[in-house]
Parts: structure tokens; sequence; C-alpha cells
């Protein structure tokens, strides 16, 4: 039993956010079903085997055309029964399929409706397609990231898709269902990844408030790579290695395990010499390969840690005592986070295809053989 038994989710398949969302509340426990389209059973929609995205794991997968009336019926009955329901469409699509907000309250009062999307349900370029890449430049997070001199750098997906995309719509729609217990009365989440991306910089726009964040010289600032002491340098083998020494404590500590005293270099927080502080620094860090830093400074409270691939990740000693990642589909993935004392979040099973499990979801979900049988007769659901 996960933190979220008894919870029952309605996913309506999508890419980026939605999964990730609800591949993390379904390892915490809920029963969430993953609604895909039937003209997707068979089909490998990116080219590699469904296996390969490790997003669908956890949670069953039924294929329902839509577009049939059973199928729409198919929807709002499993709609009835849940107590929250994902969609990340374009805002208008539900409305036009037929399943409004107000449609489906009118079944299920309770119900929490979490949207998520690039800009937000309102607004003059709300209808426009976007991906994670252009959400994070109008929140004004993609400016802050990469080389002085050099283009903005894309921080992958993490940035729009997952931290403020999925973690922002979970939390939403979880504070949503509690209030929907108390109050009897469900509500639309609408999580924008424009949104929650800027939400994850409130942090650095006090920075730039409080004058101490340059935007017309990036990687000049504390925490963009301009502070030698913050940053990442080099090794003799081509490696590198990552120093936070931020408080004066770990300051003096990355001193001395680096044979330097204060006065060799310019003052910590002097900014107009961190260029030439960096300059010793990474002459010094090319000095030893990068284990051989490892092998010195992991243990000391200079906020060090080597720069791993993902492949070394799966092995470094931390994650492998944590049991970090986790053998599924034949390959190792990240395994469930957060962690719970009392109820365990859990891997549930493997990658999931469109329709895997039409039939015993639908029976899961109190529909009964003659009438998943008349579906599937009218074509409104798919087994795969």
């Amino acid at each position: 039993m996960g933190t979220l038994d008894g919870v029952k989710v309605v996913e309506l398949a999508g890419i980026g956010p939605t999964p990730h969302c609800c591949m993390l509340l379904a390892e915490m426990g809920a029963d969430v079903l993953r609604v895909d389209r039937a003209a997707n059973v068979g089909v490998q929609k990116r080219g590699f085997p469904e296996k390969f995205d490790p997003l669908t794991r956890s949670r069953s997968n039924i294929a329902v055309d839509w577009k049939k009336p059973e199928g729409l019926e198919t929807i709002k009955r499993l709609c009835a029964q849940a107590d929250i329901l994902i969609e990340g469409f374009r805002p208008g699509v539900l409305e036009r399929a037929g399943l409004s907000p107000e449609t489906l309250w009118q079944i299920n009062p309770k119900l929490v409706i979490g949207r998520a999307t690039g800009w937000g349900q309102d607004g003059p370029i709300a209808m426009t397609a976007g991906h994670d890449i252009n959400y994070i430049a109008l929140s004004g997070v993609l400016a802050t990231i990469g080389p002085p001199g050099g283009a903005p750098v894309p921080p992958l997906m993490l940035t729009g898709d997952f931290g403020g995309g999925s973690l922002y719509l979970g939390l939403g729609v979880l504070a949503a269902y509690i209030a929907a217990q108390r109050t009897g009365e469900g509500q639309v989440v609408d999580a924008a990844m424009l949104e929650g991306s800027a939400s994850l910089l409130t942090f650095v726009y006090g920075f730039l408030a409080s004058g101490q964040w340059r935007e017309d010289r990036r990687g000049s600032n504390l925490l963009d790579g301009g502070a030698h002491f913050y940053g990442v340098y080099e090794t003799k083998d081509g490696g590198y290695i990552s120093i936070g020494s931020i408080e004066p404590q770990f300051y003096a500590e990355l001193l001395e395990n680096l044979g330097l005293t204060e006065a060799d270099l310019y003052p910590q927080h002097d900014r107009e010499h961190w260029p030439a502080n960096a300059e010793k620094l990474a002459a010094i860090f090319k000095t030893k390969t990068r284990d051989e830093w490892d092998a010195l400074l992991r243990d000391t409270d200079i906020c060090f840690a080597p720069v791993l691939t993902m492949t070394e990740a799966m092995e470094h000693p931390q994650n492998v005592a944590r049991g970090n990642f986790v053998e599924l589909d034949g390959y190792k993935q990240p395994g469930p986070a957060p962690r719970f004392s009392k109820t365990p979040s859990a891997v549930r099973h493997g990658s999931t295809t469109a329709g895997q499990h039409t039939r015993a979801a639908l029976a899961g979900w109190g529909f009964t053989p003659d009438e998943i049988a008349a579906l599937e007769e009218a074509a409104a659901v798919k087994q795969a």
C-alpha cells in the first residue's frame, strides 16, 4: 500500500509533464488508468519499442476511440468514479470533445481536473504550439543558463516539462484533492509550464531585484558558473568535477585541501576578480584526474562531486547503496522518489503499450464482460 492508496486517477494519454506526473502518482499508490487512443494500438509512436518509454510504467493502459459515442461515454463513466482527471491538451480540446469541466462535474462534483499546458489556459498565445525550450525562454529561465559570450543552453527538458510542469501539476492536483474531500467540490488545476518554470526561478528573481544578478553578463553570477567557488572544472584526464563551496567554512576547507591560503587569492566575494581566482583553481584541478580528485575530496565538506555520465551515475556507491536505480524492461532507470517511511512508493511494473490492459482494466473499474464486449464490437475500445 502506498501513500495514495485508494485515490483513483484517469490519465488522458499525452507527452511530457502528464505521463511523468502520473508515473509518480501511480508509484505513490494511486490507481492510475492511462487512457490512450485506439489509433495508437500497435504503433511505435517514437520509432522505437515502447519499453524504452519508462514514463508509461506502473499503471494500466487502455485504448479508447473518443470519436465513437460509446468511447466518449466510457471516458465519462471512468471520470464518474475518479478522484482526479489529468490531461495535457491545448485549451479547448476537452470542451470540443464533450468533456468540459462543467459536464464532468455534473456526473462527479468532487472531480479534480488537472490541466497541463505550456502557456496556460488563456492569454494571447495560449493556443499556439510550444515545447519546453519555448516555455523556459519566456519565463526567463533559459537566458540565465549558458557560457559567457555564447548562446543560452537548454537544460534538457527538466525545467519546463518536468520541474515546472509535472511537479507543479502533481502538487496542484493533490492539494485540490484534499480540498475536495473537505468541501465536496472539485476544481480545475491550471498547471502551465511557463508559470511553473518561472516559479522555480523565484530565488534568482530575488537576486535580480537586489542588484546581485547581472543579466548583461551570463556566467558572471554566483550560481551560473561565474563564481570560482561554485562551478565546474576540467581535470587532467578530460573529466570534470563540481565545486559548491559557498559558505565560508566550506570555502576554507576547499582552500586547505588545495594547498592554498586566503592570501593566495583575491577575497572570496570580490566579483571583479572571480575570473582571476578561477584561473588559479583551474590550473590546480588540471594536475589530477577526476577520480584522483574524487578520492581526495569526496569525504570533505567542500561541497564536491565528480561530474558523472548517466551510465556512471547508476554505479556510484551512493546510488547503489540507496537503490536509486531499478532494473526494468532489461535496463536500469531511476526508481521512485521521494521516499516515505511508512507507505513506501514502488514501481508496479514496467512500461506499457496502448491498449495493453483494456479488458482487465475496464473490468477492474466496474465494466461487465458484456459491456466490454459491446464496446469492442463498436470499436469504441481496443485491446492490444
